[in-house]
């Protein structure tokens, strides 16, 4: 599985303009991750998410495992002035070279200048019980500027080896417009420091 696609502004940029849309309008948020892991093979993670009201679906490649897609439907909530929460609850179905069922989430938490975010899903894999997983991403950010946040960021993956369970990290994102751009830098103490680039745009 690849860390992602919370990064999470895409969680909370597509629920966003999905709230501001006039009922029944689509919004909809395209991102891309490039993962550069040591001992293993570079490779990039897209992702499409499409929100209209309550419903949201999405598509990954890359995610779960290298090889695979997913295809996701899933319901927003959301609530709340000072402390603003969204969250969707969310199945998908699995397929490539790995294959299964997973519930999933996603959720964001903002406050002033402030955001916790995280996704996370259980793979119930079909060819082998053995190989179910739990996978999260998940984001502690500030925002000085409306332009730039920074902050941390923690992952669980099975796409690649390390040593590490949990992998951890920091982040610096800046947005242009409709675009955004973040760098994460996993394990910056160890030998198997990790970059990871994302790029994403909301239409």
């Amino acid at each position: 599985m690849t860390g992602q696609a919370l990064a999470q502004e895409t969680a909370s940029r597509a629920l966003a303009e999905s709230a501001e849309a006039e009922p029944g309008q689509w919004s909809f948020y395209a991102s891309a991750f490039a993962y550069f892991p040591p001992e293993s093979q570079d490779y990039v993670s897209p992702v499409l998410t499409a929100d209209r009201g309550r419903l949201h679906l999405e598509a990954r490649y890359n995610y779960e495992a290298l090889s695979t897609g997913s295809l996701w439907a899933g319901y927003n909530f959301s609530g709340g002035t000072e402390l603003v929460c969204e969250a969707t609850a969310m199945v998908g179905a699995v397929f490539g070279d790995t294959a299964g069922v997973a519930p999933g989430y996603r959720l964001s938490l903002a406050y002033s200048s402030f955001e916790f975010s995280s996704e996370g899903e259980y793979l119930f894999d079909s060819r082998n019980r053995a190989e179910s997983f739990f996978y999260t991403w998940t984001e502690l950010s500030y925002s000085p500027a409306d332009w730039f946040r920074t902050g941390l960021v923690g992952q669980r993956t099975r796409a690649y080896k390390t040593e590490l369970d949990i992998q951890r990290g920091l982040l610096a994102g800046f947005t242009y417009r409709d675009w955004d751009f973040t760098i994460y830098l996993f394990n910056p103490d160890r030998d198997d420091r990790m970059f990871v680039l994302s790029v994403g745009v909301g239409f």
